[in-house]
């Protein structure tokens, strides 16, 4: 009996202890727990809550100081249910003050869930109207008026584009979400954003220093000259006003480190109202037409045949051609822009008369597969690499596409039948302003964070042909625009640069009444300092380049000369300063 006791016992001081270790256990895995150490931390978990803290946005500067985008505080109006007294009170106030009818207002405090404490009656209010607001209830307050109690403000940032529509499509814009969409806005949103922070807030107001301070957004200043911007913003409106063009574009870029000094684009857009995006835009590529919309932008790419055949010793500046006004390629005939002969020609005269049938035949000398390595190394098809959001590539059409014929070795040399984007062929084109160093175009110009500076340094995309070919080509062009009296020029400047009409496509061919003018150009020719490329869409009071974006060129070039401080040749080269 004793012994069955003694059993008993023992299975009774097992359990016992086996529940104490079982206990133990547990207390140290508890102490020891992800929720323990938050505890320990922030102390008693009903003592305050975790709230997301979200960043100040990063502010977008140009190269000299000017604010481009910042952030505003506006606040979101709501009303507390449970310390709220009158309804009506409540409902007649903020219906007039928040531009609200009094059955809105009422409705919101009235229909509410019952589980909501809280409403929120209209977010994004300006600072002004909600002063107006406090102001009345302190009013209230010292009279011992309770009629507004429950009425809160709780401030948070929006942002804010002092500058309205200038560079909007280089910007683009952030929306209610704190999402940017569109050009810089949307390339650099993680760095613009920052990263919100979740921290402990205690409900003891005596603490609230313990919360920490939440790290803005990095600030970015970008290569854009505010001033220059401007005025070449301008200057497109009041081209397309001049020439009946439907929309356009222009770009102002240093070609020996790819920094845009100006990109301008229509339509442009209050980024303040970015709502008006679905009423100006039918698709994401007209928001940014320089980066966005590719084209087939015509005799401009002649200068890249002309500079890979100068590059493989094709042709060289004197070698003559006869143009009898037509060729044979492919088994099709090719024909001049006018259907003319043009007799007797050196490779500068192709240049200056922009001869269809020249280059073609400067195509076929050089051959299909040292044509199209060079227009490949040169980038033609692919992207940029620029730092905007929304860039198209463009298509250079190959040998070996089902849509390839050989013809089109013809044609491409003169820039039919392959689509760029302006900045495209701005970046192929550096290679020659820049003594055949090509460079990656770009907009951000520094980062500024925790009280440092990160410059952003140039890069280069390779050197397609050599310095000789570039300087060679350069002088060419320059030539070129002199012997015509060309409307791009600039007094007191030697300029070099080229001319683009072309037909726009269609499902019948090629319409010769609507065409795409350009014109790319660079200068000083000795020293180029900058590049400008220049696209009208369908110009009305005149279908050639010539009439239209040549004499928008030489305007824009006048006023980046102005810009950049950029002296006279004669001056320049007598003082040796640029």
């Amino acid at each position: 009996m004793r012994q069955q006791y003694a059993i008993r016992s023992l299975i009774l001081v097992l359990g016992l202890a086996f529940v104490g270790i079982a206990v133990i256990v547990q207390m140290i895995r508890i102490q020891n727990s992800e929720q323990a150490k938050t505890f320990l931390t922030n102390g008693d978990l009903y003592a305050g809550e975790f709230e997301t803290f979200y960043p100040e946005r990063g502010e977008i500067y140009d190269r000299n100081g000017h604010l481009l985008a910042g952030n505003r505080t506006v606040y979101e109006v709501g009303v507390s249910l449970g310390d709220m007294e009158d309804v009506d009170a409540m409902s007649y106030v903020l219906g007039t003050y928040l531009n609200m009818t009094y059955e809105e207002v009422h409705d919101k405090l009235t229909n509410s869930p019952a589980s909501w404490e809280y409403i929120v009656v209209k977010d994004y209010v300006d600072a002004e109207t909600v002063n107006t607001l406090q102001q009345l209830l302190q009013q209230l307050d010292d009279a011992d008026d309770h009629r507004l109690d429950g009425l809160g403000f709780k401030p948070h940032f929006q942002r804010s584009y002092p500058e309205l529509n200038l560079a909007s499509n280089v910007l683009g814009f952030v929306t209610r979400d704190g999402r940017g969409y569109f050009g810089i806005e949307e390339k650099y949103n993680d760095l613009l954003a920052g990263t919100p922070v979740q921290v402990w807030v205690p409900r003891d107001p005596n603490k609230a220093i313990e919360i920490p301070r939440v790290p803005n957004g990095t600030t970015l200043v970008l290569t854009l000259n505010r001033d220059l911007q401007a005025k070449v913003e301008n200057i497109l409106d009041q081209a397309l006003t001049e020439y009946g063009a439907k929309n356009g574009a222009i770009i102002v870029m240093d070609p020996n480190n790819g920094e845009i000094l100006a990109m301008a684009t229509t339509p442009r857009m209050n980024l303040n109202n970015y709502t008006d995006y679905f009423q100006l835009y039918d698709d994401g590529s007209q928001y940014n037409r320089s980066i966005g919309m590719a084209y087939e932008a015509g005799s401009v790419v002649k200068i890249l045949t002309m500079a890979a055949a100068l590059d493989t010793g094709t042709v060289t500046p004197d070698t003559s051609f006869i143009d009898t006004g037509s060729i044979q390629v492919g088994g099709i005939t090719i024909q001049n822009w006018d259907r003319q002969p043009w007799g007797q020609q050196d490779m500068i005269g192709c240049l200056q008369h922009s001869l269809n049938v020249c280059l073609a035949w400067v195509a076929t000398q050089m051959g299909t597969q040292s044509f199209y390595s060079y227009m490949d190394r040169f980038g033609l098809g692919h992207p940029t690499g620029v730092d905007l959001a929304g860039e198209a590539m463009g298509r250079l059409k190959v040998p070996g596409d089902s849509d390839w014929y050989p013809v089109d070795l013809g044609t491409n040399a003169f820039g039919q039948g392959v689509t760029i984007t302006p900045l495209q062929l701005m970046m192929a084109a550096s290679a020659i302003a820049n003594q055949g160093e090509m460079v990656t175009p770009h907009v951000l110009y520094a980062m500024l964070r925790d009280g440092h500076q990160y410059n952003v340094p140039a890069q280069f995309a390779g050197e397609p042909i050599t310095s000789t070919t570039a300087h060679t080509l350069t002088e060419m062009l320059a030539v070129s625009l002199e012997s015509e009296s060309s409307g791009a020029l600039l007094p007191g400047y030697r300029l070099a640069g080229k001319t683009g009409t072309a037909q726009i496509p269609t499902d019948y061919g090629y319409d010769p009444n609507h065409t795409n003018a350009s014109f790319i150009g660079w200068g000083p020719v000795d020293d180029p300092q900058f590049m400008i490329y220049v696209w009208l869409q369908e110009p009305q009071t005149s279908i050639w380049s010539s009439q239209t974006a040549a004499p928008v060129f030489s305007k824009v070039a006048e006023q980046t000369v102005i810009a950049i401080n950029l002296p006279p040749d004669l001056v320049r080269l007598q003082y040796g300063s640029r």
